[in-house]
């Protein structure tokens, strides 16, 4: 009799779950594309680390924005340097010296972390928002801190980029190098972004990491999580 009332209880919740999904509004249904522009949620992050599983749900994700996305060829590789799944970044703003290409993953944390971290810490500590970002690369076939021998940099299969400064609406330029220790608000504006960008990047990378990054930010979609 035990059995039989657990089996009920388990048919029970099942149904209720299955009822529960198919009511579900898509911004919450984990079956669902993400979808970048709508309000982020508890399942925005979940359904963004799915996309290292499932590439063509990036690619749905990135048709959302409503624009042309350009996808790169694949590329073998015999030295670790392939490129899989990747795509010009679709920016809402301008990215110099031109647009990058990058892993699907990256585009879409990329564009997460435009609208939801930069352009609110720009308002809220510059009083303006960014028109453009100035990135140092996403892809070089090298080893981490271009090591002569070791592990392979995020880099080295464009699962990575490196921003340098922005340029503000009021024609301002920001910069970690200039300001990451000046003490202003462009330094507040630097570390809202560096902590912002853990939420939707792997690997975040700044000044206070090492002197190699005294000049930039590195944000990775790779496996291993950092926030420094």
């Amino acid at each position: 009799m035990r059995a039989f009332r657990w089996l009920v209880a388990l048919g029970l919740l099942a149904g209720l779950g299955w009822l529960g999904l198919r009511h579900l509004p898509p911004e919450w249904d984990p079956r669902q594309p993400l979808d970048l522009t709508a309000a982020p949620n508890l399942m925005t992050g979940v359904k963004l680390r799915r996309l290292a599983v499932q590439p063509e749900a990036c690619f749905a994700a990135l048709e959302t924005l409503g624009r042309p996305i350009s996808r790169i060829p694949d590329r073998d590789s015999t030295i670790g340097c392939e490129i899989r799944h990747a795509v010009r970044v679709p920016a809402a703003t301008r990215m110099t010296p031109s647009t990058p290409f990058a892993t699907c993953r990256v585009a879409a944390a990329w564009l997460l972390f435009e609208t939801q971290v930069m352009q609110p810490a720009a308002r809220r500590h510059l009083g303006s928002e960014v028109a453009s970002t100035r990135h140092l690369g996403t892809q070089a076939c090298r080893n981490v801190n271009h090591a002569s021998s070791g592990r392979r940099s995020q880099h080295a299969t464009a699962n990575a980029i490196d921003i340098a400064g922005f340029t503000l609406r009021d024609g301002r330029e920001v910069t970690l190098l200039r300001h990451w220790d000046s003490g202003g608000a462009e330094a507040a504006f630097l570390r809202a972004l560096r902590d912002g960008a853990c939420d939707w990047f792997r690997a975040v990378l700044g000044p206070d990491y090492n002197a190699a990054h005294r000049d930039h930010f590195h944000f990775d979609m790779g496996p291993w999580r950092a926030c420094r």
